[in-house]
């Protein structure tokens, strides 16, 4: 089989190269998935760059790339019940390659007919529908998103959207795509942006924000938290700009502002019995809602390397997703 493969730590367009290896078998209670396609995300890369915790670290050498997709299940171990042919998405290890084996715990059935783009980032669904309800806003409210042209940020918005919530969503640069087509209701494009605060301001009619959903950092989010409403809530799920956030402690506690964190639910931890609702509710929320996610491209494994450069330079272009032959 041809996987996706690196031997030491770096950067993945240097480090990843495109390999042949044996397909595994599957021991008990494992599933051998043959893999159809997976969305590139900024966690694929912390992990080629070893920046995630135990027991999330790469193992050399040729450690397979890639946490996130789905695929088909093949053959099943012993001690296994998911059935040959079905439809499987999951967040574990070894997704860039056209089969993994997996823990059958870690593996979510696919209901039939969903779209193959949304359950191949099925992380970001879980992601997006989690950090809306943590925001604790009601429909009115002001929710203010970073790295708008993210994917993640573009499911909170249609998400926020459905609850009534309005979303103000903060960009680098305005792309090609219509952000208030897909659930924001306001756009600001910090590049051009001389005073954030006074467009904050703008952008809301006044309002205060009622909560920030932040994969950035950096200084705009020390605004951002400024312009939180008495009992806000800002929540960090990522931390894209290099240079750290400043608060005073008055920013924090003379607007009784609560900061914390996010982190995937199925990081460290399958899904067990208690998710299943869950599961099968954020299904279909997300099909009633026809959710959109923009589509660059679809690769083949071996243009691996034009994918990561799209994703690393032009993320408002909209997705790249790897796709294995023959699916």
């Amino acid at each position: 089989m041809r996987a996706l493969t690196f031997d030491r730590i770096g950067e993945p367009a240097d480090v990843l190269k495109l390999t042949e290896r044996p397909r595994p078998d599957p021991g008990p209670g494992q599933v051998l998935v043959r893999m159809t396609q997976t969305a590139i995300n900024p966690g694929d890369f912390l992990f080629v760059q070893n920046l995630y915790p135990e027991p999330k670290k790469p193992v050399f050498p040729g450690q397979i790339a890639g946490n996130h997709g789905m695929g088909v299940v093949e053959a099943s171990g012993p001690d296994t019940s998911l059935p040959v042919g079905a439809t499987v998405a999951f967040s574990y290890f070894d997704t860039w390659s056209e089969y993994a084996v997996v823990p059958e715990p870690w593996l979510i059935r696919v209901p039939e007919g969903f779209d193959p783009d949304l359950a191949s980032q099925l992380v970001n669904l879980v992601t997006a529908w989690d950090l809306v309800d943590m925001a604790r806003a009601k429909a009115g409210d002001w929710v203010a998103v970073t790295a708008g042209n993210s994917t993640v940020a573009i499911l909170v918005a249609q998400y926020a959207a459905s609850r009534g919530l309005r979303v103000l969503s903060l960009v680098r640069r305005r792309g090609p795509i219509d952000l208030t087509t897909l659930g924001t209701t306001a756009v600001i494009e910090t590049e051009h942006t001389a005073n954030l605060a006074e467009a904050i301001c703008a952008a809301t009619g006044g309002a205060d924000l009622r909560a920030v959903i932040d994969g950035v950092g950096g200084p705009a989010f020390s605004i951002l938290a400024r312009s939180l409403e008495l009992g806000g809530r800002a929540i960090i799920y990522g931390g894209l700009h290099p240079e750290p956030f400043e608060l005073h402690a008055l920013d924090v506690v003379l607007r009784a502002v609560e900061i914390t964190n996010y982190i995937y639910r199925y990081f460290f931890q399958p899904p067990g019995p208690q998710d299943a609702t869950y599961l099968q509710q954020l299904f279909a929320v997300s099909d009633y809602l026809n959710l959109q996610v923009p589509v660059a491209a679809h690769h083949p494994l071996e243009d691996f390397r034009a994918a990561i450069h799209e994703t690393l330079t032009r993320p408002e272009l909209g997705k790249h997703f790897l796709r294995m032959a023959g699916a």
